[in-house]
């Protein structure tokens, strides 16, 4: 191969799009991450890569769901980019759903400074969008309308992010909707 031949992009029917969760250690985030995309993997009959969005993940950075934002649209814009028939399934767990928001151009999150949205004329090639322990769904916060009819949004009961709950535990607690959610994707192949 000489210097002027271009590296493969890895150009999979499907690209899960994982923004963790505060603090959540694992690759893609050992709570949601990883173990959904065990599932997604195994149940979803096109191949799949997984890209761990890259931000701090810390409420005590104050620019870290920016951040995110930028990371995830400026991922999703460059595999775009490179795999023209590449779609996209978006992920979000607690910070990581605030992040996921943002980048769908949510109108709670549109409200913060330093949000990057994803270009609208890409918004036909994300799938499905999946969060899990959402903070905004404690206030009655949805995604864009644009993004609504493919969005699932799991909430354990008894979560205090998500429901309003008394249970920490619960937070962690989603390895019940695992398969739900890759119904809800391989729905929308």
């Amino acid at each position: 191969m000489s210097q002027t031949t271009a590296m493969a992009q890895n150009c999979a029917s499907i690209d899960v799009v994982v923004a963790r969760g505060t603090n959540e250690p694992g690759y893609l985030g050992a709570v949601i991450g990883d173990p959904l995309y065990a599932v997604l993997s195994a149940q979803l009959p096109v191949d799949t890569t997984a890209h761990r969005v890259e931000y701090p993940a810390d409420l005590l950075v104050p620019s870290s769901v920016s951040d995110g934002t930028r990371a995830m649209t400026a991922h999703v814009m460059a595999q775009a980019a490179a795999c023209p028939d590449q779609r996209f399934v978006l992920v979000g767990y607690s910070q990581g759903a605030a992040v996921t928001h943002g980048v769908l151009g949510s109108p709670a999150m549109m409200l913060l400074p330093g949000m990057y949205v994803l270009p609208g004329e890409l918004s036909s090639r994300v799938v499905a969008v999946l969060l899990f322990g959402d903070p905004l769904r404690l206030v009655g916060q949805g995604v864009a309308p644009l993004y609504a009819g493919r969005t699932a949004n799991y909430c354990t009961a008894g979560d205090p992010v998500c429901a309003g709950g008394i249970f920490p535990a619960a937070h962690g607690a989603y390895g019940w909707s695992f398969g739900a959610a890759a119904g809800q994707v391989n729905a929308r192949l």
